[in-house]
């Protein structure tokens, strides 16, 4: 594929300015107009990507210098843009905060220049007239390796407001892109760590993209979007794209991708089975093609419904999500959860991250869970949140004994005891500590890891399913 993909980083001053609506409603959009649209997600953000897939119907993905490291961003964005006419990333935060004291490293605009994209600032407007050209003003200059090609004004109360606003942006020299009235509509309902996922809502999900692209389409010049995103030029560094055979295996890669459980597969290959539903909707797009590329038959399963692991399961991932919003239902089945404590029993592979961990706890909030691990976890008040600098404390089914990784953590439950006697991850940093459990099979952790960083990991997981 060309290395000049078209494409657009929509970022904002800070958190809550409207990136979201603003990137997911500009997807729809230009997949209305007939174009592919790939989706990219900067950070290691979950939610939003699930909204970006709905918009665009291709799987959205991540783009997060910290977990990944800044080289592999532009081959993982050629990646996930393969095949497309345009690609629209949304940014995280604000556009120039990235990882705690780490500078620009994982910021949007560290990945705005890494693709050498042009960035449009959201801007919510709601609150100011004049004062917004000195805002974009400080954000357009502040970097001059950032290039802000547009604004979009949003939350704008009436034409006057509007008026005052284009008014005083003369003066700033930044050209505006777009003016989005307030609309309750578009909204997307959040709790205890964001947006409520795509798989929870549905049929309200689907309206309130369609809601977003109606706005966007009502109040952006799509057309100078579009221009403004095909004079992006070349990839830098002479990217090639990211494959998932070309680091993980040397044997010919299977289609990336998954099947359903209880679908018939013309292919002997370990089964390696990958919780979904409602409970379990974190999980990054790579994993799956890097577990096929290595050779396993990938198979998907709702803890929530079925009562039984997939036929033949001889490895079992489980992802990020929210358990404890599900946790009586989980509890309730029963069938499986005998089965996924069976399947760790037998000293098959598991890895389990974050909801993964709380759902083979003994129990979670007093409710029984799998009991492959002797903890407990619970809710709290406490947000747990950032990046991790981690080492593997021992050999386990993902990773030999001193392999570095980087992980992030982001949850309000807490696990006790912390770590098992075999920890999964020594975490570094000013508060050194272990946390996670590895036992038998299990490796069991807080920690969401981008297995692209280190793609011997999925080789070593599927090698070890024919080994169990």
């Amino acid at each position: 594929m060309s290395a000049s993909v078209p494409r657009l980083v929509i970022a904002a001053p800070s958190s809550g300015s409207g990136k979201t609506t603003v990137a997911t409603g500009l997807m729809a959009a230009f997949a209305a107009r007939g174009l592919a649209v790939s989706p990219h997600k900067v950070g290691p953000d979950y939610i939003d990507p699930g909204y970006h897939a709905l918009a665009t119907g291709r799987v959205g993905r991540n783009l997060d210098a910290y977990l990944c490291g800044p080289e592999l961003v532009g081959p993982l964005f050629l990646h996930g843009a393969r095949g497309c006419d345009i690609a629209v990333v949304e940014g995280v935060m604000g556009l120039y905060d990235g990882a705690a004291g780490e500078g620009e490293l994982a910021s949007t605009a560290h990945v705005a220049k890494l693709l050498r994209a042009p960035v449009v600032l959201v801007v919510d407007a709601s609150s100011q007239s004049r004062s917004v050209a000195a805002l974009v003003h400080g954000f357009a200059s502040w970097d001059p390796e950032v290039r802000v090609g547009g604004v979009i004004l949003n939350k704008v109360a009436s034409d006057r407001h509007e008026e005052l606003l284009r008014e005083a942006l003369e003066q700033a020299g930044v050209p505006v892109l777009g003016v989005l009235r307030r609309a309750a509509q578009v909204s997307t309902p959040s709790r205890h760590l964001g947006l409520v996922p795509v798989a929870e809502r549905q049929g309200a999900a689907v309206e309130a993209v369609e809601a977003m692209a109606a706005q966007v389409l009502d109040g952006c010049d799509l057309g100078a979007l579009e221009a403004l995103a095909r004079a992006a030029g070349a990839v830098p560094g002479g990217s090639a794209p990211w494959t998932p055979s070309s680091r993980s295996d040397e044997r010919p890669a299977t289609p990336a991708g998954s099947t359903r459980a209880g679908e018939v597969v013309g292919r002997r290959a370990p089964v390696v089975a990958v919780a979904s539903g409602a409970a379990f909707t974190f999980s990054y797009a790579e994993h799956t093609e890097l577990l096929t590329a290595a050779g396993a038959e990938v198979v998907t399963f709702d803890p929530l419904r079925d009562e039984e692991l997939p036929e033949e399961t001889s490895g079992l991932v489980i992802g990020g999500g929210f358990p404890e919003v599900y946790a009586a239902e989980l509890s309730a089945n029963e069938p499986l959860r005998k089965a996924v404590a069976e399947l760790a029993a037998s000293g098959a592979p598991v890895a389990a991250e974050c909801a993964g961990l709380l759902y083979l706890c003994r129990e979670l909030d007093g409710l029984p869970m799998c009991g492959v691990l002797d903890a407990r976890a619970r809710m709290t008040e406490r947000l747990t949140l950032g990046y991790r600098d981690a080492v593997a404390v021992g050999d386990s089914v993902l990773a030999a004994a001193g392999t570095r990784m980087r992980g992030h953590e982001f949850h309000r439950t807490v696990v006790e005891p912390g770590a098992g006697a075999e920890p999964a991850w020594g975490v570094r940093g000013p508060r050194p500590r272990v946390e996670g459990f590895v036992q038998r099979g299990v490796h069991a952790s807080y920690l969401h890891t981008h297995w692209a960083s280190e793609p011997g990991v999925a080789r070593r997981f599927v090698e070890r399913c024919g080994t169990s």
